[in-house]
């Protein structure tokens, strides 16, 4: 493979500079990740082959401060870019006012209240950012990436709406501690483990646990494994599997918040998926109350199990010759 020209070079470096101080760059393209580090370096008035320490920073009047209209013909000339002079406004639109938001170039720092429209407005490098782009490749870059990351919120974070959730602490019967995400189904899933287990299945084993947001939260492969369990890939996995070594039980349960009980179809789809189980397998599905239960009443399949939160000492059973249990696999 042919070494990569300085202009390939260069984009490379301005788009690890982007990355790095947390630039949503999944939100573009690859061909337009690099279009934006193309304008960036527009802004930059940085050639292929200058040092980066030539970095055009606002200082005030008579800054590098180019319109939308004079970086377009630089990064054509410079890095082989085939912009439109009529595209003036995409590139403001998709380009400038991203790396504004990310606090990397200022617009218009001269005249800060020039409207929108202002065909004198122009762009330049902050000079929160001048050792960002000044030092990258020295010793002490990761110090300037340090300092302008803490000034400035990452942008990803912003724009992606990371948050950090409210995790709520669960107890699983061996004592072990995990984390679920607090929300209204994973509030059905901790009553499940510290209510519903130690009343009717005591001694159990949780051996999977998913979540709303997140499949797969505990798991017990070799035990599993162990009781010849379905495949633990799969997509379709009930929302938790116990085990009741006493009674040699498989429960499959289903947190039930605003869908998926142990309807006649699940139910179909759980005893295949469980069809090699060497263990009696007990169907449950939980729902937080009453009121919730009765929405999906007519869904529930027999030979299941219903609990609710609410009432956590009762069990409904829709099973018809016997109470909690494992019925008979289908076609023995």
């Amino acid at each position: 493979m042919p070494n990569k020209s300085a202009a390939e070079a260069r984009v490379d470096e301005a788009l690890q500079i982007l990355e790095a101080i947390g630039f949503p760059l999944s939100l573009k393209t690859p061909e337009m990740q690099r279009r934006l580090a193309r304008i960036l370096l527009g802004v930059c008035k940085l050639t292929p082959k200058a040092a980066w320490s030539a970095t055009a920073v606002w200082e005030g009047a008579g800054s590098w401060c180019p319109r939308s209209r004079e970086i377009i013909p630089f990064v054509n000339k410079h890095y082989g870019e085939d912009i439109k002079d009529s595209s003036y406004d995409d590139v403001r639109r998709k380009n400038l006012d991203f790396l504004v938001a990310s606090g990397l170039v200022l617009r218009s720092p001269g005249r800060p209240n020039a409207a929108t429209n202002d065909s004198t407005r122009g762009y330049a490098v902050n000079p929160a950012a001048a050792d960002l782009f000044r030092l990258f490749g020295a010793a002490t870059w990761k110090k300037a990436q340090k300092t302008f990351c803490e000034a400035h919120p990452r942008l990803d974070d912003k724009l992606l709406r990371k948050r950090e959730l409210k995790k709520m602490p669960v107890i699983l019967p061996e004592g072990v501690s995990i984390d679920l995400i607090d929300g209204s189904h994973n509030q059905i899933q901790k009553a499940i483990i510290e209510e519903f287990l130690p009343r009717f299945v005591p001694g159990a084993q949780v051996l999977y646990l998913g979540d709303a947001s997140q499949k797969t939260v505990f798991i017990k492969e070799g035990r599993l494994k162990e009781l010849n369990f379905f495949e633990l890939s799969h997509d379709r996995l009930p929302d938790l599997v116990a085990y009741d070594p006493k009674r040699n039980w498989v429960f499959l349960i289903e947190a039930v918040h605003s869908s998926n009980p142990v309807s006649h179809l699940r139910h179909y789809q759980l005893e295949q998926l469980a069809a090699k189980c060497t263990a009696g397998i007990v169907f449950v599905s939980a729902f937080q109350d009453r009121k919730t239960f009765a929405k999906w009443v007519g869904e529930i399949s027999w030979e299941t199990e219903v609990w609710l939160v609410e009432s956590p000492d009762h069990m409904i059973h829709f099973n018809g010759d016997k109470f909690l249990g494992p019925h008979q696999k289908r076609g023995q």
